[in-house]
């Protein structure tokens, strides 16, 4: 550490010319001392001088040629550290042998493999809800911002568990809790692996349908409905479960907060019309 410090003010930024100069310097060391030499004994031999002027000179070029590759591994390390404290994924860490680099390419595939497993599972939780473990609304926009190409097909759904604030008043919390778990789960079972469900917010789903009509989502949507509606494990003698439903169409995910307003309103419209019923759009 001592020379490394002592020999920072030549390039204080760039550490690989710091070693080329050194090495540099010392491929010129037999030139130097065969000039002082003959300097100092008088008898000058102009072949000897150029031979190891020529060979110097060549041997520079291979040298500096040789150990800027051997220290391109390291610039290689240093970049992926940057993109690794940046929080960025980075490639293929490429593998060294048993020495010096080898082990320090090693460690920095160890803590960019920790990084990005760690940002990962980050990025999981801050976009899953704790009760449902479906998406957030944060998780549901993200999804979609993926999904939702321009001119396409897709249709937004919110859903709304009815009376459920009710629910909550008269059976607990806990109750509640555990029908917003199991209504979560008949959503998420009951469409495509390519639709997003998510968690809106308290009672409220939200459902992504990518590269789909209008018609088809009402018809997941009323299947879904009358199965909730009729299922013999969510539904008591004194309080049925059911939900209302807004449907909206969307082309693209600059138009989506569009159609969350225009299904938000359907929804609403469903409600006001008896509740328990899925409700188009009239924006569409």
């Amino acid at each position: 550490m001592r020379f490394y410090q002592a020999t920072t003010f030549l390039f204080p930024r760039r550490y690989e010319w710091r070693l080329l100069l050194v090495c540099f310097g010392a491929v010129h060391v037999p030139l130097i001392a065969c000039i002082a030499y003959q300097g100092m004994t008088g008898q000058w031999d102009s072949n000897m001088l150029l031979i190891l002027l020529a060979a110097t000179l060549l041997g520079t070029v291979l040298g500096l040629a040789a150990i800027h590759a051997l220290l391109s591994p390291i610039t290689t390390a240093t970049q992926m550290l940057r993109s690794v404290q940046a929080g960025e994924r980075v490639g293929m860490v490429p593998i060294g042998n048993e020495d010096l680099v080898g082990r320090l390419l090693h460690g920095v595939a160890v803590a960019a493999n920790e990084s990005a497993a760690r940002i990962e599972r980050l990025i999981e939780a801050s976009e899953r809800d704790e009760l449902t473990g479906l998406r957030n609304r944060r998780g549901f926009l993200d999804s979609a911002r993926r999904l939702l190409g321009s001119g396409q097909n897709a249709v937004f759904a919110m859903v709304d568990i009815d009376r459920f604030k009710a629910i909550n008043d008269r059976f607990g919390h806990a109750t509640g809790d555990a029908l917003l778990r199991e209504v979560a789960l008949r959503l998420e079972h009951g469409v495509r692996r390519s639709d997003v469900v998510a968690r809106w917010g308290g009672e409220e789903f939200a459902i992504l349908f990518p590269d789909t009509l209008l018609e088809e989502a009402r018809m997941v949507m009323e299947r879904l409905r009358a199965s909730i509606a009729l299922d013999p494990s969510l539904r008591g003698d004194e309080w049925p479960v059911t939900f209302s439903c807004g449907l909206a169409p969307v082309r693209s995910y600059t138009h989506l907060e569009n159609a969350t307003r225009n299904a938000d309103s359907a929804l609403y419209a469903a409600k006001n019309g008896g509740r328990n019923r899925v409700q188009i759009s009239r924006d569409e």
